[in-house]
């Protein structure tokens, strides 16, 4: 179901201006006095799980308190979200998620109770990445991506690539490449990074993108990168070429945030976005995130948060629409 963004990211924008200067004077001080829950759509040992946890540790020094992280995964992200987007908004239960929870979901699945652009509010975005193309090197006997392209194409070629689930940008990224290159793969999708890449190094599949669950792999030569989502030059894959400069027109970045239950006080709001931007400036956790392949930290403004969101709403939108993809 396509659900317009155009009453509820202003809202966000006005509601996080007010906050952006991180002043809490005229809202008062709040900290917490119990552990707090962070929740996540991945099961261990996926990107957002590792970036949680880099993230969870520092912050519990900053606040005094525990950070547990949560591991829910399932629908694509969605059962986490609806559990926070239902619980209490008091500052105790945060949601880490990747972008395609808030700019893909809402176009795909019809029958999700949630809008997760009604329910949550954009805390603070986290890091922003890239995906790899890796494939199973015994399986796949290829030397480069044009060598890949070219073995997809082989008449007998019978190729099956994991993903983290329906709709992830894992998914659209070879469904993309599928339509560029015009080549034919079957889709099986698995509840988080972990999960899929231990399938494709077990050769029940053959290639995946992902990020911080090849990243490790690719360099232990269990699997092979190729190529790039976005732009050559990736700090993780220096070497590995994009995508879009075999096939003009083909990107996809994605980006990793930090959402609360609609209705935390604006104190609370505050209070979490200061503690989170300032571990995410801190050098060692800079450093964790890159040399994992998680990715680097991106900091915004609350205004380019909302704007965030509203374009790569828009954008997934139309390719989306593009290839009829819906699920139930």
């Amino acid at each position: 179901m396509h659900r317009s963004t155009s009453f509820i990211i202003p809202a966000a924008v006005l509601l996080c201006a007010g906050l952006a200067d991180g002043s809490q004077s005229a809202w008062g001080q709040w900290s917490p006095t119990r552990p707090i829950q962070l929740v996540t759509g991945n099961p261990p040992g996926g990107a957002t799980d590792v970036i949680a946890r880099t993230i969870g540790q520092p912050l519990s020094v900053r606040l005094g308190q525990n950070v547990v992280i949560d591991n829910r995964p399932g629908a694509n992200g969605n059962i986490s979200a609806e559990i926070v987007a239902k619980a209490k908004p008091d500052g105790y239960t945060l949601l880490y998620a990747n972008n395609s929870l808030v700019v893909i979901n809402p176009h795909i699945y019809t029958k999700w109770n949630l809008n997760p652009l009604q329910d949550l509010i954009p805390l603070v975005t986290t890091i922003t990445n890239q995906l790899v193309l890796a494939v199973n090197p015994k399986s796949v006997p290829v030397d480069d991506f044009r060598g890949f392209i070219e073995f997809a194409r082989k008449p007998d070629s019978s190729l099956f690539y994991a993903s983290i689930g329906n709709g992830s940008q894992h998914h659209l990224a070879m469904e993309l490449l599928k339509q560029k290159a015009g080549i034919d793969l079957t889709h099986v999708p698995y509840r988080g990074g972990g999960p899929a890449s231990i399938a494709v190094m077990a050769g029940d599949n053959h290639a995946m993108f992902g990020g911080t669950s090849v990243v490790t792999h690719i360099n232990s030569g269990k699997l092979k990168g190729l190529a790039v989502t976005d732009k050559k030059g990736w700090a993780t894959m220096p070497s590995l070429p994009g995508i879009g400069e075999f096939y003009p027109g083909y990107r996809i970045a994605l980006w990793h945030g930090i959402f609360v239950p609609r209705g935390t006080p604006p104190d609370i709001l505050v209070k979490l976005r200061a503690e989170l931007n300032a571990v995410l400036a801190m050098p060692d956790v800079k450093e964790r995130l890159v040399k994992s392949g998680a990715g680097e930290p991106y900091i915004t403004t609350p205004e380019e948060y909302a704007a965030l969101i509203r374009e790569d709403y828009e954008s997934y939108g139309k390719v989306i629409k593009a290839i009829g993809l819906k699920v139930d």
